[in-house]
């Protein structure tokens, strides 16, 4: 009877035994944590006291979970921009360290997906797992590790893979003044890329909801989705979320340029992101300078677009096509940040107010648009089938303006009119009908030999229509080597105008 005490006894002293060893074997770990307090909330930042080692850009936390960034880091308080819902923060709260930088989730998983800068789902698709995270502020590329521009990026828009032709890790600036279709010409290089092995990134900064909201159904309805993240910041979001947001969202493309792959990253649009920069560094009292703007406001854009390359092969070869839009107002691009923009990228693409009122889409004024870069990535079958095209359209545009005076014309220039005419309506374009390779260098074969002269304008758009259903003929082997980027021969220039000369015969009065 007395065995089952015994053996309960025994059973306490080994469990006591162990604690003990396991009490004497404990070693505390001591975590140091520093900890601030608020001294004020403006719309957007907060000055925070009693973080002495915390380092600019590093990640602070506030009570309820809100994050900030530091910003301004002084010897007696720094000033924090607020990334989140401030309305319950208030001076006495503890702010805390994190001791890392901003960062942002990456990865396959995040494609189709629409995300806010923080990596937080916005399509209620569920959560995404983070393959791995990046700092959305890192170092561009060094010059000796990036290799030249020499692969064409197609946008399937005629004007500019014709006149201002953009190569893969190419920076083009879309500029003009609002609601004359920079989003659209975006938007169409986007969903040109179906097929083509490009990843986009499409990022919003500081647009309106129904604005993105429209650009996501486009995306989902072409099926453009499939290969797109968009990155969202809407106008009422804090500031200093729409700040990070272009430098976040480069980091997800930089995660695929690093593993080989072709991006095309969109930022619509940059005028907003200074602006909210502007905010802030008068929020934080910084000094202003020329139109308000701080005196960095050329740095940061300068080091976002430079992060957009393409890489050498041994690295992969991947690239960052970037596509910044920016707002002139009333067709002044010789504003300060305009300026900056095009200082800084390989060429521009001004759309203009006339243009786009007299309805030519996309009102691309081509004599104000340049590619610093993209012609020598452009294929050797346009390069000879345009070569005096914007020549010739740039000629026609003088004469126009000239013969609006009433002076009588002679046959020559009549004819030069005509045929400007002609190269204009070929040039229009409906919104989300990109248009093949292969069609591209018909049409502008049927130009140069002066095919459309003897349509009338109010038939071109048929007459467009039907030569890009006879190029559906076309043989195979030609098929592939202008997929290649082979050079254009005669004999195959030759048989294309055969087939565009049927194709337009019926369209002659």
């Amino acid at each position: 009877m007395t065995a089952e005490p015994d053996g309960l006894h025994n059973i306490f002293d080994t469990l006591f035994a162990g604690m003990r060893s396991a009490r004497a074997a404990f070693v505390p770990a001591l975590v140091p944590r520093e900890i601030g307090t608020v001294t004020s909330i403006a719309t957007g930042v907060a000055k925070v006291s009693g973080l002495p080692g915390v380092a600019f850009e590093e990640l602070v936390i506030f009570a309820g979970g809100v994050l900030g960034l530091a910003f301004n880091v002084d010897a007696s308080e720094i000033g924090v921009v607020l990334l989140g819902d401030y309305a319950s923060l208030q001076a006495g709260d503890q702010v805390e360290r994190t001791g890392r930088v901003m960062d942002v989730i990456v990865g396959d998983a995040l494609l189709g997906r629409v995300i806010d800068p923080l990596g937080r789902p916005l399509d209620a698709a569920g959560p995404i797992t983070a393959e791995a995270r990046l700092p959305i502020e890192r170092p561009a590329a060094h010059i000796m590790d990036r290799a030249p521009v020499t692969v064409p990026l197609q946008t399937g828009i005629k004007v500019i893979d014709a006149l201002i032709p953009i190569g893969r890790g190419q920076r083009e600036l879309i500029l003009g003044d609002r609601q004359t279709g920079k989003t659209a010409i975006a938007v169409d290089a986007i969903l040109n890329q179906r097929g083509q092995n490009v990843l986009c990134v499409y990022c919003a900064i500081g647009q309106r909801a129904s604005a993105v909201a429209k650009t996501v159904a486009v995306l989902r309805e072409h099926g453009a989705m499939e290969y797109t993240v968009v990155m969202v910041t809407e106008g009422n979001n804090p500031p200093g979320l729409t700040y990070i947001a272009p430098y976040a969202a480069t980091s997800v493309a930089e995660y695929f340029m690093q593993a080989g792959r072709d991006v095309l990253i969109v930022y619509d649009d940059l005028t907003q992101h200074a602006r909210a920069y502007r905010e802030l560094s008068l929020l934080l009292r910084r000094p202003p300078g020329r139109e308000a703007f701080p005196g960095d406001i050329f740095y940061i854009h300068s080091r976002l677009l430079e992060r957009a390359t393409h890489l050498r092969e041994d690295l992969g070869g991947g690239s960052i096509t970037a596509l910044p839009i920016v707002e002139t107002e009333a067709q002044n691009i010789s504003a300060y940040v305009p300026t900056n923009l095009i200082s800084i990228t390989d060429g521009q693409i001004y759309l203009s107010p006339s243009l786009f009122e007299l309805g030519v889409l996309p009102a691309v004024d081509v004599g104000k648009s340049v590619s610093r870069v993209g012609g020598k990535a452009q294929h050797a079958a346009y390069r000879a089938a345009a070569g005096d095209l914007k020549l010739a359209y740039a000629q026609f545009e003088e004469l126009e303006t000239f013969s609006r005076f009433g002076a009588q014309l002679d046959d020559g220039t009549r004819a030069v009119i005509a045929h400007g005419q002609r190269i204009r309506a070929c040039l229009k374009q409906s919104e989300f009908a990109p248009v093949p390779v292969l069609g591209q260098i018909a049409i502008l074969i049927a130009l140069a030999a002066r095919l459309f002269d003897a349509v009338p304008v109010d038939d071109i758009p048929l007459a467009e229509q039907a030569l890009l259903a006879a190029v559906e003929a076309i043989p195979q082997d030609l098929r592939g080597r202008f997929d290649r980027g082979e050079k254009l021969t005669d004999a195959d220039r030759a048989a294309i105008t055969a087939i565009c000369t049927n194709a337009l015969a019926r369209f002659a009065p």
